[in-house]
Order: C-alpha cells, then structure tokens, then sequence
C-alpha cells in the first residue's frame, strides 16, 4: 500500500464541477492499494499518517502530528501509484489491487483514520474521474509505502 501525502491548508475533490469532499489544515492522501494488501496494512498506515509528525509547533519545528493540530484528511483513491513504466511507453497498472477489493480497502482506510482521532476525514468517489485541488503547506510532501516501512 502507498500513501502520497501533501501538508495543506486546503483540498478539495470536484466530481462534475460539485465538491464531493475538502479538508482544512491536514493532509491530502493520495492512497494506492496493491494486490495482497490487507487490513494489516490498513491499520498500520492509518496509525502511521494519524501520528506522524511534520507539523509545526510553536518553535516552527515539524514536531506535531494530525491528532496534535486537530487536522483534517482528504483520501484520494489513485491506483496508478502502482503504475510500473520500466517497459515501453505505456504503463501498466497489473500491481494494483482489482476495484473491489481495493474500494473494500478504501473504506476500511478512512474509517481507520477516524478510529485514530483525525477530526475530520472526507473522501472522493473511488473510480471517479475527479478534480483535485489544493493549497500545499510547506511544499512537505512524503510518499509511505508499507512494502519498506513495515519491515
């Protein structure tokens, strides 16, 4: 499973021109799920995006996490975090998880994170077509993939 995660200020997701989800202060999540992914790494991502700490505290040191500032998440559903472009021209998707499995992981991930405090926790429609806006807060962006941090 990877995560794409953006520190913003502001995200929002528009399907058709009408906002489908946003959050405040928080983070933009951009979430792949591989084939073989489970609810093991369900939890132990969720656990690890709610605690990790890249927000500023008062010494304008990245000290706090989500659970400190009362933050907000945004989950973005995005298979072709699983792209693999090491042959020809066109990427191919075959290491991301098939719709219904992934989409069972999706919602399992967002109701993790509120099961671990996150204020607020808002989504977008998984296989959408959507629009993804969003104000970045540092630039901090970090990509967690538990293929290396669970070892």
């Amino acid at each position: 499973m990877r995560a794409v995660l953006q520190r913003v200020s502001f995200a929002d997701v528009k399907i058709n021109n009408e906002i489908k989800g946003k959050c405040n202060k928080g983070f933009l999540v951009l979430l792949g799920i591989k084939q073989g992914d489970s609810e093991k790494e369900v939890d132990f991502l969720s656990a690890k995006i709610a605690n990790l700490r890249v927000f500023s505290d008062e010494n304008d040191k990245m000290n706090l996490s989500l659970l400190n500032i009362e933050g907000e998440a945004l989950v973005i559903s995005n298979f072709t975090l699983y792209a693999d472009c090491s042959h020809g021209r066109r990427p191919n998707f075959l290491n991301a998880e098939k719709p219904d499995k992934a989409n069972s992981l999706y919602e399992y991930f967002c109701e993790k994170l509120k099961a671990e405090g996150v204020k607020s926790v808002e989504k977008g429609e998984f296989g959408g077509d959507m629009q993804v806006s969003l104000l970045n807060d540092g630039p901090v962006t970090i990509i967690l993939d538990t293929e290396e941090i669970m070892k």
